[in-house]
């Protein structure tokens, strides 16, 4: 298993400190152990790979799921819940340009499915995942954003059929935003949750319908075998006719080789406050349960939660460490200090990080290995990967089946970075200069 960062960034250290843990107990998975062969083997347990298990089981189909950790222990597991459009880097202005108005426009419908399949699939599945927020709101962070915060209202009501609301600066502290921005754009398409809570009840759900799912079980290779593949895990083989690779941002360059230099994580990191008390939150004048997040390029996303935590979190990093670790947990209390001066007190006993997944197209990637017939992949959701990442597992079940197709841009074949192995380099310039921009 060829990896790019450390093994610090593989290891229990990064999540040792992650709030959602403390709120939603997990079955005990096996370690794969003997199973002779299946129809389709999934690598990683994540959003991913356990709805592509979930949609694939119910179809009928046997389906082994294999994670290195435990399932939701990566990115799933320990992001910020926000469960809303996104999944591309790209613009909307952008995403036209660069594939027409109608292939940009079918992308836009995948991400507006995204969020209401994750909807249908917490109905369905009975899953209790502490959802609220109506919409997502995004905040000016200078005067200067205001104009374009107006501008964005009349896209996001083109594109996506909804009546977003500007909030005037004068008008956020009656709404329960009070803060140091100079307005606000809320887009009423989507909702927050308890990220462990929702993965948890996706595994089970999948158990139930008839995967087997297991835990410390990385498997290290994939091997072409009669006409399907064999899986190498902790020594022992699984056959399979199909194999669906979910790996995301803790992705190996070599499982499979094509892979290589075509995604690169990077560190989100997140702290979680204990509750605050109505007399904080008045005293702070933040109220709200809109999962928010700024105009920065390297932004920060914050929500009060019906527990009445706070959990803010912010974007940037290339390294991993714990010291680099222990510098981006001081950064994000620092941030979160300078936004909410009213809750420098506040203790933050809950700190982490984990890995977000990029391309260098900046859209995500669901379809085919190339010359790896049966073998598929799914990655790559920029930062939302709770709504884009189930649609993106769904779409995978659909593709084994031979039953769905999946969006032009989504279907667009990953580009390499450059430097290889050294990529992560590549991004330092580009991220001092977000940094600088942001200023």
């Amino acid at each position: 298993m060829k990896r790019i960062y450390p093994d610090h960034t593989y290891g229990p250290l990064p999540r040792s400190g992650c709030w959602w843990d403390e709120t939603c107990e997990a079955p005990e998975w096996p370690i794969f152990d003997a199973l002779p062969a299946v129809d389709v083997a999934i690598i990683g347990a994540g959003f991913t790979g356990l709805s592509a298990a979930l949609h694939l089981a119910e179809s009928g189909v046997s389906v082994a799921v294999l994670d290195a950790q435990q399932p939701g222990w990566g990115a799933s597991g320990r992001n910020g819940g926000f469960c809303c459009i996104g999944g591309s880097k790209l613009s909307e202005d952008k995403l036209a340009k660069i594939y027409g108005a109608d292939t940009a426009q079918e992308f836009h419908q995948a991400e507006m499915d995204a969020v209401t399949l994750v909807a249908r699939l917490l109905k369905r599945l009975n899953i209790d995942a502490d959802t609220h927020s109506d919409g997502e709101t995004q905040f000016a962070h200078r005067a200067r954003d205001v104009e374009s915060l107006r501008r964005r209202a009349e896209t996001v009501a083109r594109i996506y059929n909804v009546e977003p609301r500007f909030i005037e600066q004068q008008d956020l502290a009656s709404n329960g935003m009070d803060g140091s921005f100079f307005g606000a754009l809320t887009n009423p398409f989507g909702f927050a949750l308890n990220p462990r809570k929702y993965v948890v009840g996706l595994a089970r759900a999948a158990a139930k319908a008839g995967a087997k799912l297991f835990a410390n079980s990385p498997v290290s290779k994939i091997s072409p075998v009669g006409g399907g593949y064999q899986l190498t895990i902790n020594g022992r083989m699984l056959r399979s006719e199909k194999v669906v690779v979910a790996t995301n941002g803790y992705s190996c360059e070599d499982l499979p080789d094509w892979l290589r230099g075509r995604y690169l994580p990077t560190q989100s990191n997140v702290i979680v406050t204990r509750p605050l008390t109505e007399e904080e939150l008045k005293t702070q004048g933040w109220t709200t349960l809109q999962m928010s997040y700024d105009t920065r390029n390297l932004l920060h996303y914050f929500r009060l939660m019906p527990d009445r935590r706070f959990l803010f979190g912010m974007r940037g990093g290339f390294q991993s460490s714990a010291s680099a670790d222990a510098r981006a947990a001081r950064r994000n209390r620092a941030d979160f200090e300078a936004m909410f001066p009213a809750w420098k007190h506040v203790e933050s006993p809950y700190s982490w990080s984990g890995m977000v997944c990029l391309s260098r197209n900046l859209t995500p990637y669901v379809g085919p290995v190339p010359e790896m017939p049966g073998v598929y992949a799914g990655l790559a959701y920029h930062g939302n990967g709770v709504a884009m990442g189930s649609y993106a597992g769904k779409k995978l079940a659909e593709l084994v089946l031979g039953t769905g197709k999946v969006p032009a841009v989504l279907a667009t074949p990953m580009k390499k970075f450059p430097l290889g192995t050294a990529r992560r380099a590549v991004m330092l310039p580009l991220y001092a200069g977000y940094t600088l921009a942001d200023l």
